[in-house]
């Protein structure tokens, strides 16, 4: 018996799709096919992974899908995607729990309805809470590490883990879950009373910003590169010239170089390409190595 029959026999109401592109599933629009399985709870979730221990075949973790990269080729490996574990609840004093598939749109749309501040940064970071927690995600000088005060998450053996404030061992766009590669299962968020209308602007605000500075009408998976010591990514690329430059149909966005965009028909090749020749550029021009904040599947 294979993988995928032990699934199905073992899990019959498993939404499971065969084949399907990953260019559906990704906000770039790359990727070829794969079996995608969409547990739509912990229990699930977890006895998922037991089949894939049991058959010695390790799953790929997706969430939104914001910031990866996937092969054109495909994967011939199970790709579980958490978004349908999506529950929220108002545990009081001002904290808020949320499973991994919650969108970190529609956690701080949560928080802003409570009247609670803290969470306004985290509206338009195209992702979920699982992949925010796990890579510390932030945007406008917040960052999840602020507000994150407990997660629970899963071991690659199947065992619960859960860890609370220092333990999280955030740092810029990590935490101690990629360093055990930890299945964050949910998190609680600690946040402080505020005015609704006064986060309601706050959000407007730095949405009309991300409008305005960033290239949303084109497939990408946000800032390409991370942020390096003493600069900015962004500020890099423009300097070396390369707005507009790339490879095939993917390209340095004109209108923020710290973006790669989907021109239209872009290949995961095509990205890798106009990501290596950044790379080659802005070290040859400013001597800083660039480091991929988009992960490479």
């Amino acid at each position: 018996m294979t993988l995928l029959q032990a699934i199905r026999a073992e899990l019959p109401h498993l939404r499971l799709l065969e084949a399907e592109p990953m260019s559906k599933h990704t906000s770039f629009h790359i990727g070829g096919p794969a079996v995608l399985a969409f547990p739509d709870s912990v229990e699930t979730l977890k006895a998922l992974y037991a089949l894939c221990r049991q058959y010695d075949r390790a799953p790929m973790l997706l969430g939104a899908g914001t910031n990866v990269l996937a092969p054109d080729a495909g994967l011939d490996r199970l790709v579980i995607c958490t978004r349908d574990l999506a529950q929220i609840r108002d545990l009081g004093g001002g904290r808020i729990e949320a499973q991994s598939g919650v969108s970190l749109a529609r956690l701080a749309c949560f928080a802003r309805d409570l009247g609670l501040t803290g969470l306004e940064f985290a509206h338009g970071i195209p992702g979920t809470v699982g992949g925010g927690v796990y890579m510390n995600a932030g945007a406008y000088g917040g960052e999840l590490c602020q507000v994150v005060v407990k997660t629970t998450a899963m071991l690659p053996d199947g065992s619960i883990w859960t860890v609370e404030g220092d333990e999280h061992r955030f740092s810029y766009r990590h935490s101690v879950f990629e360093a055990r590669n930890a299945v964050v299962l949910h998190s609680v968020f600690q946040l402080t009373e505020g005015n609704k209308e006064a986060i309601s602007a706050r959000m407007q605000e730095l949405s009309q910003k991300r409008r305005a500075s960033q290239p949303l009408e084109l497939p990408s998976a946000g800032s390409t590169f991370k942020r390096p010591a003493g600069g900015y990514a962004a500020a890099l690329i423009d300097r070396a010239g390369l707005k507009g430059k790339g490879v095939g149909g993917a390209a340095v966005s004109e209108k923020h170089a710290g973006f790669v965009v989907n021109l239209g028909g872009a290949t995961a090749a095509d990205v890798l390409a106009t990501m290596s020749m950044i790379q080659e550029k802005v070290y040859e021009t400013s001597g800083i190595q660039l480091e991929p904040e988009v992960r490479i599947w």
